[in-house]
């Protein structure tokens, strides 16, 4: 029997986009991420809201004056960003080109609409949908977050039945389900692994 050796590619870092709709629990994946140690670079988001109970500025989000986002798009220091709920939201370029440049995976948490900037200006970035169980869920955890008024509610939760109908833009679909944290985690590693195991692996230049 003849002997053959097979050369496995260079393993690009990848550029990975969690996304989904309002309340899938975005934030909360990212957090246990963090907590297992992943050997990932975490972009941490800017924005222009005002911090939520128990965020840290520089850990959670960069939280920004309107003026101080305004200044950022002018130097062109945001890989991406745009209006969600009134209020700016954006990548900042460098955390994402010097992780990179490191060759270290890069997780970003965006939005929706982000999310399509992203997948516009990098087609090769790896994009990873997450989805409640079912609607039901889904307005539930909306609705016990407690961080809207009634309209902004009713404004939320159609924004994310909207969002939803996005998933086929995406290259991957996890179902986020209650009390199944763990079990995200893993699923979603185990599509980044299997990426970096592709004959042909993505490459993206910032």
């Amino acid at each position: 029997m003849s002997e053959f050796e097979i050369n496995l590619p260079h393993s690009e870092p990848l550029l990975i986009v969690i996304s989904g709709p309002s309340g899938v629990g975005k934030d909360t994946i990212i957090q246990r991420m963090k907590e297992r140690n992943l050997p990932f670079q975490f972009v941490v988001t800017a924005t222009t809201r005002p911090p939520r109970p128990n965020e840290v500025h520089g850990k959670d989000y960069f939280f920004y004056s309107h003026d101080e986002f305004a200044e950022m798009i002018e130097k062109g220091q945001l890989l991406e960003y745009a209006i969600v709920y009134n209020d700016y939201k954006g990548i900042p370029r460098a955390q994402v080109s010097d992780a990179l440049a490191s060759g270290k995976d890069v997780v970003m948490r965006l939005d929706v609409q982000g999310a399509a900037t992203i997948r516009k200006l990098y087609p090769e970035a790896l994009m990873i949908f997450l989805s409640p169980q079912g609607e039901a869920e889904m307005v539930n955890r909306l609705q016990e977050r407690k961080t809207e008024t009634p309209e902004g509610l009713k404004l939320r939760i159609a924004t994310a039945r909207q969002e939803m109908t996005h998933v086929i833009s995406f290259d991957y679909v996890v179902i986020n389900r209650e009390l199944h944290l763990d079990e995200t985690v893993d699923t979603i590693t185990s599509i980044i692994v299997a990426e970096h195991h592709k004959v042909k692996p993505r490459k993206v230049t910032i």
